[in-house]
């Protein structure tokens, strides 16, 4: 293969790989925990962005309970970018596997 041209397709990779990555942080991913009592947003990049809580969670005694759900919430939230990451990153690789791990 000639390797002007294998660095031309890189280069053009590269280029595609972060347009990718510039529209993915504009994309918001929510998720929902307590049967939707806490509700969590990340951005593309996967930054907490924010979380809203039903008024019934709110409970003095239970803190605890209320920590977790928001642990949870945030938690799925940046699993669903990270899949939504790793999905379009596959589409400017063409399915190849890259020699190093991407930091989402």
């Amino acid at each position: 293969m000639d390797l002007f041209k294998m660095m031309g397709q890189f280069k053009d990779m590269q280029s595609r790989m972060q347009t990718m990555q510039d529209e993915m942080s504009q994309r918001t991913f929510s998720a929902l925990a307590g049967g939707g009592m806490v509700a969590a947003d990340v951005d593309g990049k996967m930054q907490l962005k924010r979380i809203k809580l039903d008024p019934t969670v709110v409970n003095g005694h239970d803190i605890e309970m209320l920590e977790d759900l928001i642990v949870v919430a945030v938690a799925e939230a940046q699993k669903k970018a990270a899949e939504a990451m790793q999905m379009e990153l596959s589409k400017v690789t063409g399915g190849i596997d890259l020699p190093f791990k991407l930091p989402f």
